[in-house]
């Protein structure tokens, strides 16, 4: 039951300028150093380096870096709340009234955060001097999802009382939530490079993490939480509803972007050859695209996660409409959290030395079988209320899926920073991010699709003839089987096949490609991975 999001594949690569060297004065040094014998030398270079680790232990964060950190995380803030309302807690809120075809549409508002590349270029190159280079997209994007978020609140009740002939305006609309979202992430990624200092510049990707976790959570965990009305009244607590969850969050961005419009001022970029035109950035992914060692990596990055996409897509969904609570369900999502964090950390020792993708082949066999067992849970889950020992089943299983989702994207990450060209860093890694993003999130589609076209439900009406009907689980499809004094029975459960199918081409494709793909490839010396800078 892994709840998984594409937050796990965000990356920052910040281009690091080069800081000039002071010649002279490691000359006279070196000089002062001849003149000494073997054992003084020793002693002075060692007097040297503890010098330097002396001062860079000595180094704070200067005050302006702090408040940068502080920014940079309510930017990133902004992004989280609505992609965890259109990735996480929508879909949960929606799936008692749709069938999974329809889920599947609405799947579709996920794919522009993978697909930002194609954008980026003209988001670093087309700005308003006067006005910022970073502000010139931040302002208007956090404008225009304030108010999408405002314009959702107003019209929440006549979209969620009959979802079903809404299917394409709240795709339409949560598509545009995700995609304004993820043009103020390029903007704000470009940003962090001049807000944070030289020194902490390592930090953007903490700050990106924090904040965009966060919100994440805030409108998934903690919103269906105190949406439940059961949570609600266990605890004594007013219902959240919907629409006034995104009318605070509205105000709150557009109080942000009110703020950054006044009374925060952004320094002018110096140009630096590091910066590329429109036509030139396009053309270096052109060409890093016509490698062929980037070609077996993209094969193997669009198809790696098909084995485990029916649990990812599916798994939870059928858990809710099978009874399981959607406060629980954000319950052992909070626990995994912090695991994630650790196994974050356990990988990036895992990964390094000359084999990083190792701990990312080692982990798709637990990771494919968590999903089996996963499919299993679901085909033997109890008739609510479900006991404590099968909820830390749920939990202990959620924990250690994820655990193996963060190992493999940290084990991919790492081996995407070491082939990635320096000189064009950012973009080789950007492009390499949104192939791998891209492998998880085309599947989701076509695995809700399949769900509802491998289904076969009959409608049971006393008394006569079975009738048999394309969908019962859905409000419509409820509905009319109720119009003919029916009671809807599913016959065959089109997720079992679904979720067989994945796993089955998982392990055929993982021993056939990719492995020995991934193995030749990590063999590859860096010079393999360059291009030709014209």
């Amino acid at each position: 039951m892994a709840v998984s999001s594409s937050l796990n594949s965000i990356h920052i690569s910040p281009r690091t300028p080069k800081t000039p060297r002071a010649i002279p004065e490691d000359d006279e040094e070196n000089v002062e150093l001849s003149l000494l014998d073997d054992e003084q030398r020793r002693e002075a270079a060692q007097d040297l380096d503890e010098d330097e680790h002396t001062r860079q232990s000595k180094r704070k964060i200067s005050a302006k870096d702090k408040r940068a950190m502080v920014l940079l995380c309510i930017l990133y803030l902004i992004q989280g709340v609505p992609l965890g309302l259109a990735l996480g807690s929508v879909p949960f809120l929606l799936k008692e009234h749709l069938s999974y075809s329809q889920l599947a549409t609405i799947a579709l508002s996920s794919y522009p955060y993978s697909l930002k590349l194609l954008w980026s270029p003209i988001v670093d190159s087309v700005f308003i001097s006067s006005f910022g280079r970073r502000k010139s997209w931040i302002i208007p994007m956090q404008v225009i999802v304030g108010s999408l978020m405002l314009y959702i609140s107003l019209n929440v009740e006549r979209l969620m009382e009959d979802p079903s002939n809404n299917v394409i305006e709240l795709t339409t609309v949560f598509t545009s939530l995700v995609f304004f979202s993820a043009t103020q992430d390029i903007a704000v990624d470009g940003w962090a490079l001049t807000l944070l200092s030289q020194d902490c510049l390592s930090y953007a990707s903490t700050c990106q993490t924090i904040g965009l976790n966060t919100g994440f959570f805030a409108s998934f965990t903690v919103f269906l939480a105190f949406n439940s009305e059961a949570f609600a009244h266990k605890w004594g607590l007013p219902q959240l509803t919907l629409s006034a969850y995104l009318r605070f969050w509205s105000m709150v961005c557009y109080a942000i972007t009110f703020w950054l419009l006044f009374f925060k001022k952004e320094d002018k970029e110096t140009a630096v050859e590091a910066d590329m035109s429109i036509k030139s950035v396009y053309k270096t992914i052109w060409s890093i695209c016509q490698l062929r060692h980037v070609q077996l990596l993209i094969i193997m990055h669009f198809f790696a996660k098909v084995g485990f996409a029916a649990n990812e897509a599916a798994t939870s969904l059928k858990l809710v409409e099978k009874g399981f609570k959607r406060e629980d369900l954000a319950i052992a999502v909070l626990i995994d959290f912090p695991f994630q964090i650790i196994g974050g950390w356990l990988a990036a020792k895992w990964s390094r030395g000359d084999l990083p993708l190792r701990p990312w082949i080692y982990a798709f066999w637990p990771r494919l079988g968590f999903s089996l067992i996963a499919t299993l849970i679901v085909y033997y889950f109890p008739k609510p209320p479900i006991s404590l020992g099968f909820f830390t089943l749920l939990v202990v299983h959620t924990v250690l899926s994820g655990f193996t989702g963060t190992v493999q994207f940290v084990g991919i990450s790492a081996f995407h920073t070491r082939i990635s060209d320096p000189l064009i860093g950012g973009t080789y890694m950007t492009l390499l991010n949104t192939f791998s993003n891209m492998g998880g999130t085309w599947p989701k589609w076509f695995v809700l699709k399949g769900v509802d076209i491998f289904s076969e439900a009959t409608c049971h009406v006393a008394g006569e003839l079975a009738i048999k009907a394309t969908e019962c689980v859905s409000d419509h499809g409820k509905a009319h089987c109720a119009e003919v004094n029916g009671k809807c029975v599913t016959e065959r459960d089109g997720y079992y096949i679904v979720s067989g199918l994945c796993m089955g081409f998982g392990v055929l494709f993982l021993i056939g490609y990719i492995v020995p793909t991934a193995r030749r490839l990590q063999g590859l010396p860096t010079s393999a991975w360059r291009v030709k800078m014209g």
